[in-house]
């Protein structure tokens, strides 16, 4: 519980940090951009590199399956879930509702936090748990706001995306052993080790676009409540009931409560489908998983 507490006063105290940074001027849009681009395109592929970097046995396999599965599982059921919630709402708005209740955050603020709680094991399991929600990501996500793109596209952006490439090159190295020469491994890990920090500044700077006069909206409340509550709690019972391993169900349920992805702003800003709202989704349900996700983490003590 001590290194729990520690772990979310580091993560919150690196979250002040880049609040104060963007509010300051020390860090505009450009730079915040940069930032989530350099975690995206390179840290995170290092990060999840490095996580598989560990020796490969039968448990682990079976971990892979077992989480794979939960976490196609539970894509499935948001995109369900996406379908039916949101009716009553404008058009508009229902778009950045449903594509934020199908692509969470968890792959960009999921990693360190695993990590941090889980270890080394609960990283690896992490990027095999993400892998259907990037792909996901480039095809129900994109064909909310737009007509679904072509397969062609679509499998473009899966498999040349970098956390992609990198689970890809990550899995080779854990099957057979092989590990790069000295100085390469040591530089996956250096930029690796980057990854906490970097992710929680950049979640900082998105908090510090909030207006606390504006944020509060009924939707906003209702999305949130469903993000990171019902959905892990949904999570969390089966996986309970069904005796998953508290590894593998501490990671899917940690990662199922993850606040709507920063990508949700990108696309309605791109679509023009209320850039603002979609702002607000993204700012509340990311401060209020500071207070939900240590809640997580107790309850998942406890089995």
């Amino acid at each position: 519980m001590k290194e729990l507490i520690n772990l979310q006063l580091m993560m919150f105290a690196l979250i002040i940090t880049g609040l104060i940074l963007k509010k300051v001027g020390v860090v505009g849009k450009e730079v915040q951009k940069g930032m989530t681009n350099l975690v995206i395109d390179l840290i995170l592929p290092c990060n999840i590199i490095y996580s598989f970097m560990i020796k490969f046995s039968s448990k682990i396999a079976q971990d892979f399956v077992v989480i794979l599965v939960i976490s196609i599982l539970i894509q499935v059921f948001c995109v369900i879930l996406g379908g039916v919630l949101y009716n009553k709402c404008s058009v508009k708005r229902k778009k950045c509702l449903r594509y934020a209740t199908i692509c969470s955050n968890a792959g960009f603020l999921g990693n360190p936090i695993a990590q941090g709680v889980f270890g080394m094991m609960g990283l690896t399991l992490a990027s095999i748990y993400l892998i259907p929600q990037r792909i996901m990501m480039w095809s129900e996500g994109v064909s909310v706001f737009t007509e679904a793109p072509t397969k062609k596209e679509m499998l473009k952006k899966i498999f040349t995306h970098p956390c992609i490439i990198a689970c890809e090159i990550g899995i080779v190295l854990m099957l057979t052993g092989w590990r790069p020469p000295h100085f390469l491994e040591e530089t996956i890990t250096s930029v690796s080790n980057c990854n906490t920090a970097m992710s929680m500044l950049v979640i900082g700077m998105i908090l510090a676009d909030a207006d606390p006069k504006t944020i509060i909206d009924k939707d906003v409340l209702f999305y949130t409540f469903i993000r990171l509550l019902i959905i892990p709690f949904c999570v969390f019972i089966p996986c309970w009931l069904l005796h998953i391993d508290s590894l593998v169900m501490g990671v899917s349920v940690i990662l199922a409560a993850m606040p709507a992805g920063a990508t949700t702003t990108i696309l309605a800003s791109k679509y023009d489908c209320e850039e603002e709202f979609s702002v607000k989704l993204v700012v509340f349900s990311t401060a209020a998983s500071l207070i939900t996700t240590p809640l997580w983490n107790m309850i998942l003590l406890k089995f």
